[in-house]
C-alpha cells in the first residue's frame, strides 16, 4: 500500500510549505532526527547518500523530533544551523514533528502502519528510525536507529534501478 501524499502537509525548517508531490517517482529515506543523540553522527552518512544518489532520484528527508530524551530542544533555525555547520547537511530539514502520541504527524501515522517495528509495534522507539520508500510510495522497510545509513546503500541502489527500462 502506497503512502497517501494527498493532503499531507508539512513545512521546511524555514517555515515554507513543502509539497509531498515533490516526492512522486522518487526513492525516499525518511528519518526522525535529533541534534544531541548518540546517533547524531549519522547525519554524515545521510549526507553521503544524499550526495551520491540525489541525481538518480533519491531523497533524504529529516524530521527533527524532541520526543526522546529531549535531545532536540532547539528552534527549527537552530537545528538547520547545527546540521549545516557540524555535518554540512544539504538535504531538507523540516520543522520539528511528533512521531508518536496524540499529535503524531500524519506522515508518521502512515509510515508506522505500513512498516511496524519489532513484534508489530507501531511506536517509534528512538531518534534516527528510518523508513525507506520506493518510487511508487510503498514503504519497503523500517530500520532501527542503530542501522547506519551506509548499511542502506545497496537497498537504495536496488530501489533506484527498479522499474527502469534499460536501453
Amino acid at each position: 500500500m502506497a503512502l497517501n501524499y494527498d493532503g499531507l502537509k508539512f513545512a521546511s525548517a524555514h517555515g515554507e510549505p513543502w509539497p509531498f508531490s515533490a516526492l512522486a517517482g522518487k526513492v525516499v529515506l525518511i528519518v526522525n532526527t535529533a541534534s544531541y543523540c548518540g546517533f547524531t553522527p549519522q547525519y554524515s552518512g545521510l549526507e553521503v547518500l544524499h550526495q551520491q544518489y540525489h541525481d538518480m532520484g533519491f531523497r533524504v528527508l529529516a524530521f527533527p523530533c524532541d520526543q526522546f530524551g529531549q535531545q532536540e530542544p532547539g528552534t527549527d533555525a537552530d537545528i538547520v544551523s547545527f546540521c549545516q555547520s557540524q555535518y554540512q547537511v544539504q538535504f531538507p530539514i523540516h520543522q520539528k514533528v511528533q512521531v508518536n502520541g496524540d499529535n503524531c504527524h500524519p506522515l508518521y501515522e502512515q509510515l508506522k502502519k505500513q512498516a511496524p517495528g519489532l513484534m508489530g509495534s507501531e511506536r517509534i522507539k528512538w531518534n534516527f528510525t528510518k523508513f525507506l520508500v520506493d518510487r511508487n510510495g510503498d514503504v519497503r522497510k523500517r530500520f532501527a536507529p542503530f542501522t547506519s545509513p551506509q548499511a542502506l546503500e545497496s537497498m537504495v541502489r536496488t530501489l533506484l534501478h527498479e522499474g527502469q527500462v534499460s536501453s
